[in-house]
């Protein structure tokens, strides 16, 4: 089953610390490339976000956003630095050995000193590795959304995209049908237009032969047809793959086409010239919804 490579995908994961929202929006990219907006104290997690995207998402030029909201009894609380309040504890005891003083440092005269209670700034003193379970919930909840949207688009676009090429492997057929008859209305014309230029003598029969012989095989597109049953046949096969499948169907589009002009080069009749060229336009707007599969 295909996917498209265009959707919008949001999550949420809400703990007693706050909430994490994450909004995930992609577009067509020839390569997968995620970008990540985060707030500055969660930047030490960007790495794992882009894991748990690209893990799913395979292709397309990926944004993901990270907004984070602190609960407002959190954000009032004070961030105690430990390593501070440490290294005033061990000077504490060290002066109190130091004057021969046998008493236990106090805890409100270390809170009391500078530094060991800090206000919290917009969550960047938070710790950031206790968040990641919380955030990876919120990421993975959005890449589910979008996931989905993206399977959706990708159905309908492989409806249309068998449509068109059964479209043309008909038309393809009817080429197929019409090429033996040219050569036939070739030798046809080419005997006549020989009855009236000889005007009642004997024709060479031997060189009609080899003119028309020559004509058919300047004009013959077996082996093209061929090699375009081929490729419908790997374009359905493709088609039906698990994996991301966009670069193959671009690559076997870009053969198809190939065939196609050729044939469009060897054609010297009417029908067939109009059935490659309504061939290459219904090509062209296959090669158009290929650029957005996964």
């Amino acid at each position: 089953m295909i996917k498209s490579m265009t959707g919008y995908g949001k999550g949420e994961a809400v703990s007693e610390q706050g909430r994490f929202t994450v909004e995930i929006r992609s577009v067509n990219h020839r390569y997968g490339e995620v970008s990540v907006r985060m707030p500055r104290g969660f930047l030490a997690l960007e790495q794992e976000v882009k894991r748990v995207v690209s893990a799913l998402l395979k292709r397309g030029k990926i944004d993901v956003t990270v907004q984070w909201e602190e609960t407002a009894a959190v954000e009032g609380l004070p961030r105690i630095d430990g390593a501070v309040a440490a290294g005033y504890h061990a000077a504490f005891a060290g002066l109190a050995r130091d004057l021969g003083i046998v008493a236990d440092v106090p805890l409100s005269l270390i809170l009391a000193q500078k530094g060991v209670l800090r206000e919290r700034e917009n969550g960047a003193s938070l710790d950031e590795a206790g968040f990641l379970p919380q955030l990876v919930v919120a990421v993975q909840s959005a890449v589910g959304t979008i996931d989905a949207m993206r399977t959706r688009e990708g159905e309908a676009l492989a409806a249309d995209l068998l449509a068109r090429r059964t479209q043309v492997a008909e038309w393809a057929a009817q080429v197929g049908e019409r090429a033996p008859q040219v050569v036939a209305e070739y030798r046809q014309k080419l005997k006549l237009r020989l009855d009236q230029l000889l005007d009642g003598v004997e024709m060479d029969a031997a060189r009609l032969a080899q003119e028309v012989a020559l004509m058919a095989d300047r004009c013959d597109v077996t082996e093209e047809l061929v090699r375009l049953a081929s490729h419908f046949s790997q374009f359905d096969e493709t088609m039906g793959l698990p994996e991301p499948v966009g670069r193959k169907l671009d690559f076997l589009m870009q053969e198809m086409n190939r065939e196609v002009n050729t044939i469009g080069s060897k054609s010297n009749d009417a029908e067939m010239t109009s059935l490659v060229i309504r061939i290459k336009a219904e090509m062209e707007k296959m090669r158009e919804q290929v650029q957005n599969v996964e």
